[in-house]
């Protein structure tokens, strides 16, 4: 089904691809530049009215979140641009990506400030390219538009993000997207095969009365699975011996395994006004609206070995089929007053979410019976309260499980201040208590040591942050998070292998982030820098110090008449030694290693960018710095990140 939606979408992509603004109408984009720091978005125009034609302006191109905050098509090229041309397509500055795209990321970095009050599946290695609600985007446009994303990979393979959107009318719009990665790998058998169909829809009566949107998402994500490299081949790979600069040549730990995520959901949100209102001078309305939301969710995650490997430990058969299924229903009702020039929004909700993470039968161990599912249902009530006075804005969201299979809550308030061009301030104070990844609490495999039932705490998680955003003086942020009953995975003592633990001790992190861009006529260096510190807890919870990332690059539009802008330079990151988490691809989960250190190593990125009409072109040359420093760089223990390649891509917007 993925296969054809994405041939459907490419020939609806050919059959606009001719049709594309004028160079006059792309002249008028050109002059925006958008900056994204963390969930920031700032907006940059020379013309508060830029016309594209007769009807229609750039801010006419609306991209709309889940949180129905609004945005638009942006067809500028800039350095955050640079550094979201990825699979995710998001800035992986706080992540260690493995060699092959498509396979996991090791975290360098954490944020604990999500509220959400239920627990997630497990096997979170395998969802980084997984598109969660909150990734889903909406669009309403004047004219049918297309975005197409391609780049090269590693070997035999592709990367593409196609999206095709179209309003019927001024009520109704439709959006059509396929993503699809293949890629072979410089490593034996680290295969990256991942599809992504979703469909998107919006409509809202003429009197604006009922609006309603919505998604539906197919996914289906494969990954082989090596297990990393073998003690020897390790060797090989450090010594820089030149008999294995063909990477396929090294032995990998087993070469017939793979686990696979593979998801279905279906999605809508739609509310009607009871009343509107409006002032005496008819320009603030108020109202009064009562909605719902739905969301339905399947999923799969398999690891699946043709032979059992003492890697693991014993195992019940000779070929492994592991298969974990996870649903999950989630309805909620609100009720929300507007009223912006006395009290603001307030909206009262109460919310049911039903689950079943489940397995084929139950399994009898020399400990006792392990279950075959965990399924229940919870009811939640909260509120939220959204007011501005001036340029000051408070937030305050709530929520609280009162009855059902489940405890806990997620209260977060926030209050920030927004000027239009100087800087902007906020500060946020947030609990959440809720239950383990259900991974935690009850796993399954066909190897022994893989099947557990626990009966967790909740992990309270209480945190403080502060931002203050000036594209003149500097972006920083500070957050100080403790986490009572943080779960993770470790080594177990008696078996050698990895099994899920919970802390007894408090733990303590904090963590800053500075950001800042100089610039000296055409040349730039943009600058992050992340320090952190474990303060409490460190042996559960373990961080490099500090990571940095520094940009030195050229900027400037390129021949007579502006038809092409360029950027080119250089690109440094490094984050401090530390004991970096290992990986298992069983479970597709991190855990504790006490071996070793990583990190310390540099890796050097050289790229040449460009921009001509509504077209980005991105050529890099990613660690070129490898062939002449120490084999010492690695996504995870026996893990190596990937040599020096040359990538290749675009990012291509048609407009009729």
């Amino acid at each position: 089904m993925l296969r054809k939606l994405s041939i459907i979408i490419l020939l609806l992509i050919s059959a606009i691809g001719s049709a594309q603004i004028t160079d006059g109408q792309l002249n008028t984009i050109d002059n925006r530049y958008i900056d994204e720091y963390g969930d920031t978005a700032k907006i940059y125009t020379d013309e508060v009215e830029i016309e594209l034609s007769d009807k229609t302006y750039y801010y006419d191109y609306k991209i709309i979140d889940y949180k129905m905050d609004t945005t638009y098509i942006d067809t500028t090229l800039n350095i955050n641009k640079y550094y979201k041309f990825n699979l995710e397509r998001k800035d992986n500055l706080e992540l260690m990506s493995f060699h092959n795209p498509g396979q996991a990321h090791n975290t360098l970095a954490y944020t604990f400030n999500d509220s959400k009050t239920y627990p997630e599946t497990g096997a979170r290695a395998q969802h980084f390219n997984y598109f969660e609600v909150e990734d889903i985007k909406y669009y309403s446009v004047p004219t049918p538009s297309t975005e197409l994303m391609w780049s090269t990979v590693l070997e035999q393979g592709h990367l593409l993000d196609a999206m095709f959107s179209f309003n019927l009318s001024e009520q109704f719009n439709a959006s059509l997207s396929f993503k699809s990665l293949r890629s072979l790998g410089k490593y034996r058998h680290s295969l990256s095969d991942h599809g992504a169909a979703r469909i998107t829809m919006s409509y809202h009566t003429k009197n604006k009365r009922y609006f309603v949107r919505g998604h539906l998402v197919a996914q289906d994500l494969n990954n082989d699975q090596n297990g990393g490299l073998t003690d020897e081949s390790l060797f090989y790979f450090e010594s820089g011996d030149t008999n294995f600069r063909d990477r396929a040549r090294m032995e990998t730990n087993f070469t017939d395994a793979k686990n696979s995520i593979r998801g279905n959901r279906y999605y809508f949100d739609h509310f009607f006004v009871l009343w509107d209102k409006k002032d005496s001078l008819k320009t603030i309305p108020s109202d009064l609206k009562i909605g719902h939301q739905f969301n339905f969710e399947r999923k799969h995650y398999e690891f699946e070995q043709d032979n059992a490997n003492q890697m693991f430990g014993p195992a019940f058969t000779r070929d492994i089929r592991d298969d974990a299924k996870f649903s999950k229903l989630y309805n909620e009702a609100y009720l929300s007053l507007n009223s912006p020039i006395t009290l603001g929004e307030v909206r009262f909700k109460v919310n049911n979410y039903l689950y079943n993470h489940s397995y084929k039968s139950i399994v009898i161990t020399e400990d006792g019976i392990i279950d075959s599912k965990l399924e229940g249902n919870s009811f939640a009530v909260g509120g939220e309260w959204h007011t501005k006075f001036k340029k000051f804005n408070l937030d305050v969201d709530a929520s609280q499980i009162i009855s059902g299979n489940l405890t806990g809550h997620a209260y977060s308030a926030m209050a920030s201040f927004k000027t239009d061009s100087v800087f902007n301030a906020s500060a946020r104070v947030f609990s959440t208590s809720r239950a383990p990844n259900f991974n935690f609490l009850l796993n399954q495999s066909d190897y022994k040591y893989y099947n557990w039932q626990n009966d967790y705490s909740n992990e309270l998680v209480n945190g403080i942050g502060i931002l203050f955003d000036s594209d003149k003086w500097i972006y920083a942020s500070a957050n100080l998070t403790n986490i009572d009953n943080f779960t993770y995975f470790d080594l177990d003592d008696a078996t050698g292998q990895t099994a899920p633990m919970q802390a007894t001790e408090s733990v303590n992190y904090f963590k800053i982030k500075l950001s800042k861009e100089f610039r000296v006529g055409n040349f730039r260096l943009d600058n992050q820098f992340i320090y952190q510190k474990v303060t409490n807890g460190d042996d559960v919870l373990r961080v490099p110090d500090f990571i940095t990332r520094n940009t030195l690059y050229y900027a400037n539009y390129i021949f007579k008449g502006n038809p092409l802008y360029l950027e080119a330079g250089v690109t440094f990151s490094y984050f401090s030694k530390y004991l970096m988490n290992s990986y298992n691809p069983l479970i597709a989960e991190f855990y504790l290693q006490n071996e070793r250190e990583y990190g310390g190593f540099p890796l050097f990125d050289f790229f040449v960018n460009f921009k001509v009409k509504t077209m980005r072109v991105f050529f890099k040359l990613e660690h070129f710095n490898s062939s002449f420093s120490e084999n010492n760089y690695y996504s995870a223990p026996t893990y190596p990140y990937r040599d020096f390649v040359i990538r290749f891509g675009l990012v291509w917007n048609f407009f009729i």
